[in-house]
């Protein structure tokens, strides 16, 4: 739940595809998932061998899905407006859609608790907001064919982009519930860290490829897009069809027997008393229910702005840049596991603590940097390894972490309520963050990352009281990975001295 800011700038180099092959998958993956897999709801009575198999084709539905994504938004949509001569405003209408969209995600719950399959109300909703896009795939036809105002085109993408959003918005909480009662507890951290492990590598393959393939068509850039776009549908279409090998869901079963795995029959018949909605008023999910969108509003006032500051404060090369995401992208796929797998040993509370005071003074370091060769060969490769260190175990923990403390009863319902208000608060975030990177009276950009820093170490305070069953406490944590200091005890003048 992710994550998962996210316009990058295509790769220059060309990265080969054959370390994605489907053996290497599998194998590495039976290396994660084939320990002990037991279904979170007993009483569903699902096989392990069904489990396991259900497992590797969301894996699947993943790298398929990041494909389709990285057609439809981020670098690639934003080089097709801009090669429209769409205007900032519009370029910034990208990142604001989807985080006001989040808003719907309450109805989108509602209805799915509905229903009987969260299979079928996932292809009713993520079916057709996928096949939108052919209608952007008919309108650039028609412009390279007949002449067509090119704002038109720009209109008619913000449109389709709107609309499956909203889609997208509907049913993303069925669709993480679908997955919480999927993949086993103790397992979400290994699992989910080889899965974004898995879309992480399909991303930083995808994107250089079709970045080039859309460069070098014959028939220009917009006719390149046209071409990547109908193959992204045709992707997005076979994400789905892979979700047929997952078990599924239903919504009526999945509420009844997750009250009585995890409550007392008190609790549970206080549940049924209350509407879905009041019961998210729960303590503590309000606690992170306040980190979860102060976090997102602190980082969303910096995060945006640090490629704008690279390419238009340091008027560093693009080419640069590219690299350089590309750095963080490798080191976000490096540590994914490693990061999952901490997080199933000590809890995501502890990992997103420790790792978000460093994540919190990141945006301080890039005070320091310059132009010169010193910083673009050394300080900003190891500042944008630590940024995608760093920021993949945010993106996991906090993910995880929602599933945890969610009770499963109405569980679509509270990522819904997360979901809404992190995308307004992140919304009113990057809003915010763009009106003071104008005001160079202020400090300009600087002065944003230095206030970002300074509201993500106050926004890291509510997570110190929220509770997850699983997680180690961090003090003794702490004890556990530093030093025990001997502790001197006092011995008695008289004691012999063969004995102290």
């Amino acid at each position: 739940m992710v994550a998962y800011s996210d316009v990058s700038t295509p790769v220059v180099e060309r990265a080969s595809v054959e370390t994605v092959s489907p053996a290497a998958l599998e194998i590495l993956e039976n290396s994660y998932i084939s320990q002990t897999l037991t279904p979170v709801n007993p009483e569903t009575k699902v096989s392990k061998p069904t489990v396991r198999s259900s497992l590797k084709a969301s894996t699947w539905d993943g790298v398929f899905a990041t494909v389709f994504g990285n057609i439809t938004t981020g670098v690639l949509l934003s080089n097709f407006l801009l090669q429209l001569g769409a205007n900032p405003m519009e370029i910034g209408m990208l990142a604001s859609i989807p985080m006001v969209v989040n808003l719907l995600q309450p109805l989108g719950a509602y209805l799915s608790e509905k229903t009987t399959s969260r299979h079928w109300y996932g292809m009713w909703i993520f079916g057709p907001s996928r096949l939108v896009w052919l209608i952007l795939v008919l309108g650039i036809a028609l412009s390279s064919w007949q002449h067509i105002d090119p704002h038109a085109l720009v209109i008619l993408t913000l449109v389709i982009l709107l609309i499956t959003n909203i889609m997208g918005a509907l049913g993303s909480a069925s669709w993480l519930s679908w997955m919480a009662a999927l993949v086993p507890e103790r397992l979400r951290g290994r699992y989910f860290g080889f899965r974004n492990s898995a879309a992480s590598l399909t991303n930083l393959i995808s994107v250089p490829l079709l970045g080039l393939a859309i460069s070098v068509w014959p028939g220009g850039a917009l006719q390149g897009y046209g071409v990547v776009l109908l193959l992204g549908v045709a992707i997005g279409i076979i994400s789905l069809c892979c979700q047929f090998w997952m078990v599924d869901v239903n919504p009526q079963e999945q509420n009844s027997t997750a009250s009585q795995a995890k409550g007392s029959v008190k609790q549970e018949e206080s549940a049924q008393s209350i509407s879905p909605l009041a019961s998210c008023l729960q303590p503590n999910f309000l606690k992170f229910l306040l980190y979860f969108s102060f976090w997102t509003f602190a980082v969303n006032i910096s995060n945006p702005f640090f490629n704008l500051y690279l390419l238009d404060n340091l008027a560093i090369d693009v080419s640069w840049v590219t690299l350089y995401n590309s750095l963080m992208a490798g080191a976000s796929l490096l540590m994914l596991v490693t990061w999952g797998k901490l997080a199933d040993r000590i809890g995501n509370r502890p990992v997103l603590i420790l790792v978000g005071v460093l994540v919190a003074l990141t945006p301080l370091l890039w005070l320091g940097i310059g132009a010169d060769a010193v910083s673009l060969w050394v300080w900003l490769p190891l500042l944008h390894l630590l940024l995608g260190g760093t920021c993949a175990a945010i993106d996991l923990c906090n993910n995880n972490l929602q599933m945890a403390v969610a009770p499963g009863r109405h569980q679509a319902t509270y990522f819904a309520v997360a979901a809404a208000v992190s995308g307004v608060a992140g919304a009113l975030g990057t809003t915010l963050g763009g009106a003071l990177a104008q005001f160079a009276d202020c400090g300009g950009l600087p002065a944003l990352f230095a206030l970002s820093a300074v509201l993500r170490l106050a926004a890291l305070l509510p997570l110190i009281f929220v509770r997850e069953q699983r997680s180690v406490s961090l003090v003794k944590f702490m004890r556990s990975i530093l030093p025990v200091r001997r502790k001197l005890v006092p011995i008695p003048a008289d004691q012999p001295l063969v004995n102290r």
